[in-house]
């Protein structure tokens, strides 16, 4: 079991989640965030004052796979949330970490089943 956290615009979660259902990877956690990397925040206009907004909204996704599905979670969110044919700077990132135990809280189950 891996656990996928994906970091995304808020623009493309539609799109993403869609595309996930396709796939048929049907549960995840939703989460607004601030942050910034690259991008360094963005310079505005608001009635007429200039002012630089350095942390920008994204949406984090929590998404636990059993391992047969990790390629095709990862691939789906890369290609869904890229903007452009390229991408920029600013689309996101994904990190995958291992995930030691999985229990439903409803009946005890354990394991890769509970996912």
């Amino acid at each position: 079991m891996k656990l996928v956290i994906a970091i995304i615009q808020p623009t493309k979660l539609s799109a993403v989640r869609e595309a996930l259902e396709k796939i048929e990877v049907t549960r995840m956690t939703v989460c607004d965030s601030q942050g910034f990397g690259r991008q360094r925040g963005r310079t505005e206009m608001y009635r007429g004052h200039e002012y630089t907004t350095r942390m920008l909204r994204k949406v984090v996704l929590e998404i636990m796979v059993n391992d047969d599905f990790l390629e095709r979670t990862v691939n789906t969110i890369a290609s869904v949330a890229r903007t452009g044919p390229e991408g920029t700077i600013g689309d996101g990132k994904i990190f995958i970490l291992p995930a030691e135990q999985s229990v439903q809280i409803t009946d005890g189950y354990r394991g890769p089943g509970a996912v």
